[in-house]
């Protein structure tokens, strides 16, 4: 029994392992900048170079055992350390990495520098360190204050999936958010163009609410149907009787108020319940003792005798 509980936990950590290197599959390099001359500044107030990274699934994602490495041939250059909160990304969102070369300075303070001038290739490998997750090489080209960034966060690979943006109207420099900015939903805007009035959405909404309110409705008349036929089981089963047996006329139909009523007041009645419930206070008298103490034959004063 042992061997075989042993197994099935061995089992279940395997299976949690592959999913869990199966979800940071979903680790992307979303957008990166090499040299920061004008941006987002660390937690120490200075500017240098980052790493965006997104994770493109629809689960949080624990990164503390992946590496991030600018050398091929060193794939455990810097490894996320263990034990930070803040290494879990939730669903859909971004965690930005400081290229400074200072890991003293916390988990998202990376061992090596971005190098301005040349091609800057960035690998991400699961904990196995051999395994790629993601890559991008950034042209040496980038200007000072520019990144180079994913059209659509995690979408895409290759350099037809990437772009140089300024930081101007329509090539957004975003650090920590995504990378196309929405100010309009265009699904509010068609609504908005073909139902003026709103009536259809209204009409919708009711719609939706009555529909919602009919299920439930009929969801309690069938809870309500299954348990009467299984209290009528119940009382053929405790008469003896068959149902396929008996006639319809002859079944036993539901209790009626009278004798729930009646049921009730004979529980009442066997098990004192009255004095048993939390939110009914009984007050009974209770005699006191004699005391000498408190008897008015003892004062402290005594009249004087004749």
């Amino acid at each position: 029994m042992r061997k075989h509980l042993l197994i099935a936990a061995i089992a279940l950590l395997a299976t949690g392992l592959c999913a869990q290197a199966q979800g940071r599959r979903g680790l992307k390099i979303n957008e990166v900048m090499v040299q920061n001359d004008s941006n987002v500044v660390d937690d120490y107030g200075q500017r240098v170079g980052w790493i965006e990274i997104f994770n493109s699934t629809y689960a949080p994602l624990e990164i503390s055992s992946v590496f991030l490495t600018t050398d091929s041939a060193n794939k455990k250059m810097y490894p996320v350390p263990l034990g930070d909160v803040l290494t879990e990304i939730p669903t859909r969102q971004h965690v930005i990495f400081w290229a400074d070369g200072k890991p003293s300075r916390g988990t998202f303070h990376t061992s090596f520098v971005l190098v301005p001038g040349q091609d800057n290739w960035i690998g991400i490998y699961d904990a196995d360190g051999k395994t790629l997750i993601d890559e991008v090489v950034v042209p040496a080209s980038l200007p000072a204050g520019h990144t180079y960034a994913r059209k659509s966060d995690g979408v895409g690979s290759g350099p037809d999936a990437w772009e140089v943006r300024s930081g101007s109207e329509g090539q957004y420099i975003t650090p920590s958010s995504a990378n196309i900015i929405r100010d309009t939903n265009s699904k509010v805007d068609m609504f908005k163009e073909k139902d003026k009035s709103g009536l259809g959405l209204t009409v919708m909404a009711m719609c939706i609410v009555f529909s919602a309110l009919l299920l439930l409705s009929c969801c309690f008349y069938l809870i309500n149907r299954i348990g009467a036929h299984i209290s009528k089981l119940n009382k053929m089963h405790a008469q003896g009787k068959s149902i396929h047996e008996t006639p319809r006329e002859e079944r036993p139909d539901h209790d009626s108020g009278e004798e729930i009523a009646a049921i009730v007041m004979a529980l009442h009645e066997h098990l004192n319940a009255h004095d048993q419930e939390q939110t009914v206070l009984t007050i009974n008298k209770v005699k006191r003792a004699y005391s000498p103490w408190s008897s008015k034959i003892y004062n402290m004063r005594e009249l004087p005798h004749r």
